[in-house]
């Protein structure tokens, strides 16, 4: 591998057997959250190997092959970067907050290994001005979405709307209701998930349920049950980093075009998806500043509709 750059991140991987047969930067952009592009440059940089030899774009990887990956550090993590993201729309905006419809690809605010778009960079380059509470990389963030999520999150403008909104979700007083495409027909078809959330042993990209790990709570329902899979609505009372996934996952459903926590890669293939499914359908709270209860809804975004036709269809 090339000699690292200062200030450089390393990673390393094991392939999912999900991602068996994938080529190297479409399997590392999965396992990255990067873009292809972004990945493709690393490659003919020669900052990434398999089983310590050097990789080519195109090579092909087999499930448990070794993947060891250089990040080079672009920009200060916590430097936001304003960056208008074309598909990311503004569902409502007041003095005290805004709400997103955020899509897939897109982060909620920089960290360290990420260099595509996010929220705030959003929100900076179109003229917002949020919050300044909380960390420098996320200030006016007050919930967050994985970078292959989509759907609503909600950015605080004013001090007064962050410290109000950190303070309901931290109390459980958000309603968070997702809509996720699980593979087979959970049983019983409604539930509790009620299992503590760590980070997984062996993976530190992971995260699984363990005993020691955060209290976690996962409600689910069944709105639609196909061949192969069923359409959920979740709600969420505790709010992990890939909770539903990893609850999904732990019933032995897990969502749809999720390889990282054992998605089926041939239905994956079959309805034309290259991430999860999963989708922020609705999002309700108290307004910070009215005290009224307010409610936002958002529709799936066409990579997913498609997914969910094909399932349908396949009936």
């Amino acid at each position: 591998m090339t000699a690292t750059p200062a200030g450089a991140e390393h990673r390393t991987y094991f392939v999912p057997d999900g991602l068996a047969g994938e080529r190297v930067d479409a399997a590392l952009a999965r396992l990255l959250g990067l873009s292809r592009s972004r990945v493709a440059d690393l490659v003919a940089e020669g900052f990434v190997t398999v089983d310590h030899s050097p990789a080519s774009k195109s090579d092909r990887v087999e499930a448990g092959a070794f993947l060891e990956v250089t990040i080079p550090r672009q920009r200060d993590a916590t430097e936001v970067v304003p960056e208008i993201v074309e598909d990311l729309r503004i569902v409502h905006d007041d003095g005290e907050i805004v709400v997103v419809d955020k899509p897939a690809g897109v982060a909620a605010h920089p960290s360290v290994g990420w260099t595509g778009p996010t929220v705030v960079g959003h929100l900076a380059g179109a003229g917002f001005r949020i919050s300044t509470s909380g960390a420098p990389e996320r200030q006016g963030i007050v919930q967050r979405l994985d970078v292959g999520t989509s759907g609503l999150m909600v950015v605080a403008k004013s001090e007064h709307a962050y410290t109000v909104l950190k303070r309901a979700f931290r109390n459980r007083e958000v309603d968070k209701t997702y809509h996720a495409l699980v593979q087979g027909h959970p049983d019983p078809l409604e539930g509790t998930i009620d299992a503590p959330i760590g980070r997984h042993p062996k993976h530190d990209w992971k995260f699984a349920v363990m005993a020691d790990g955060r209290a976690s709570v996962t409600h689910y329902s069944t709105l639609e049950a196909h061949r192969f899979a069923s359409l959920l609505e979740v709600k969420l009372e505790t709010g992990r980093t890939h909770q539903i996934r990893v609850h999904m996952a732990a019933l032995k459903h897990p969502c749809v075009g999720d390889p990282l926590y054992g998605s089926d890669p041939t239905l994956t293939k079959r309805i034309g998806l290259d991430r999860q499914w999963l989708h922020a359908h609705r999002l309700g709270f108290e307004h910070p500043r009215s005290r009224d209860w307010v409610t936002f809804e958002s529709p799936y975004p066409d990579d997913l509709q498609h997914a969910l036709d094909v399932i349908r269809a396949a009936d």
